[in-house]
């Protein structure tokens, strides 16, 4: 299952229950470690989204690149690394056995090893001595036609001389960058593994201006059905949008802070000249920050402006019916007052009695008709 696929169903899910899946439980997730555990033990917290763990290897240089697919896991250490970078991506975080050998492997911190099986983590960057980053960010994707996000846990594990990435499902955002280490075009093959991370945290937050595109579109869509004929459900999608801007702010708050520190903190697995292309990607962060907050704004005003709208609304109904309740109460009077049932109404025997009393209604009725018009309340 992918990750549209993931984004499908719980859009259909909630077209089919009317109802959402509660933002808390989007936001927050538990410890899938039992209590009293050891600590570094690797437990996956997640959905399975991924029937077998795929592995994807490229190895390359400035003038070779190879690159293996499969199902199956081989030793990742070597003596003598046969090209300048390695590249692991493992995709299905569900084998815990499989999590444990790359790590034993890689020689991956136990806690490190944890961390990647619970999907939970917020975006953060930690170092494991002088020559290993662990980092983690937030994959989010925007299915057409659906306003509901999905996002994906993806963990980066650097070294001088390797990099292994770590998602949840099939489909993501590294297919430019494995193309361009196939082609050999750009400056990817003929830098290290530092630049690699820097590519691949470049395209996640690339990634994050297509989805604020779309949901862009779609609060567009819904201003200008706030502004012509809201009703419930407009509301209802307009809380959805804003719901769908808090899980993309709690994924892009912190991963600004991680850039920040990865720019402004020296360490031997990052070169001075990578954190230069850090910087660029802390800017676009910080763009895409800059848009959520905007876009959560222009939210907010939605649903003050539908309230206004409602109010407004509600004021024209009440104010056509005090009108024509206020046009009734001198007629309800005179009918009341021949209604009695006196025998000595002079009225009664007169021969234009009634004909007259329908003219002083209809001229009254008038009158007040014109009043209300000259002072402006029709």
């Amino acid at each position: 299952m992918t990750r549209n696929d993931i984004a499908g169903a719980i859009s259909g899910a909630v077209r089919h229950t009317g109802q959402r899946m509660p933002v808390i439980g989007r936001l927050l997730r538990r410890k899938g470690k039992a209590r009293g555990a050891a600590p570094g033990t690797v437990v996956h917290t997640g959905l399975r989204r991924i029937d077998r763990v795929r592995l994807r290897w490229f190895e390359y240089d400035n003038s070779v690149v190879h690159e293996h697919t499969g199902d199956t896991y081989d030793r990742l250490t070597r003596t003598e690394p046969a090209l300048d970078v390695t590249w692991l991506d493992v995709t299905g975080l569900h084998d815990t056995d499989m999590l444990s050998r790359i790590g034993q492997d890689a020689g991956i911190h136990p806690l490190v090893r944890e961390d990647i099986g619970s999907v939970g983590q917020r975006a953060k960057l930690e170092e494991y001595g002088d020559d290993a980053v662990y980092i983690v960010l937030r994959m989010l994707t925007l299915e057409p036609g659906h306003d509901v996000i999905a996002e994906e846990q993806v963990s980066l594990y650097l070294t001088p001389r390797f990099v292994i990435s770590f998602q949840e499902a099939e489909g993501d955002v590294f297919d430019p960058v494995r193309q361009r280490i196939r082609d050999g075009k750009g400056q990817l093959r003929g830098r290290g593994a530092d630049y690699l991370a820097y590519a691949l945290i470049d395209a996640i937050v690339d990634s994050y201006f297509g989805v604020l595109e779309s949901l862009g579109e779609h609060i567009d869509a819904l201003e200008q059905e706030v502004v012509t004929a809201p009703d419930r459900e407009t509301v209802r999608r307009v809380y959805a949008v804003k719901r769908e801007l808090l899980v993309m702010r709690r994924a892009v708050w912190p991963l600004r802070d991680v850039l920040n520190a990865m720019v402004r903190d020296p360490s031997r697995c990052i070169s001075a000249e990578t954190r230069v292309f850090l910087r660029d990607a802390y800017d676009h962060t910080v763009q895409v920050m800059d848009t959520v907050e905007t876009l959560r704004d222009i939210v907010s005003g939605l649903m003050d402006i539908y309230l206004s709208s409602v109010s407004n609304r509600m004021n024209e109904v009440m104010k056509v019916l005090t009108i024509i309740a206020t046009m009734f109460i001198p007629l309800t009077f005179l009918v009341g007052v021949y209604g009695m049932n006196f025998e000595r109404m002079p009225e009664l025997g007169w021969w234009w009695a009634y004909p007259s009393l329908w003219v002083i209604m209809l001229a009254i009725a008038g009158g007040m008709l014109a009043f209300f018009r000259r002072k402006g309340w029709l």
